[in-house]
């Protein structure tokens, strides 16, 4: 019974990858940007502009400080009066929330 030979791996290419500098990602313009809230949304994470990843930030926050996780899905959160304004519906996915928030802010 023969058996085949594998051949080596080959180590060119792998090397060439280690010695090529690693590029730094640069952050996109249009989520540093500062955009104003609409005052739905001010009532949860403040008036003053904030970056779209800072205002996503904050309404993480408000949510686990009021608990507001559903507790059989995490990946839901429960609207409590000031959200409910924000989002117009009782519970939403936490998927849903970038494209709720960016209706409420300018």
């Amino acid at each position: 019974m023969a058996t085949a030979k594998k051949a080596p791996a080959k180590t060119a290419p792998a090397a060439k990858k280690a010695d090529a500098p690693a590029k730094k990602r640069t952050p996109n313009a249009a989520f540093m940007k500062a955009l104003t809230p609409s005052p739905a949304l001010a009532a949860v994470v403040g008036s003053a502009p904030l970056p779209r990843t800072e205002i996503i930030s904050k309404l993480w926050v408000y949510i686990k400080a009021n608990n507001l996780q559903d507790a059989a899905n995490k990946r839901n959160i429960n609207a409590d009066a000031k959200l409910k304004e924000l989002f117009g519906k009782p519970q939403v996915s936490m998927f849903e929330l970038a494209g709720l928030i960016g209706k409420h802010v300018k």
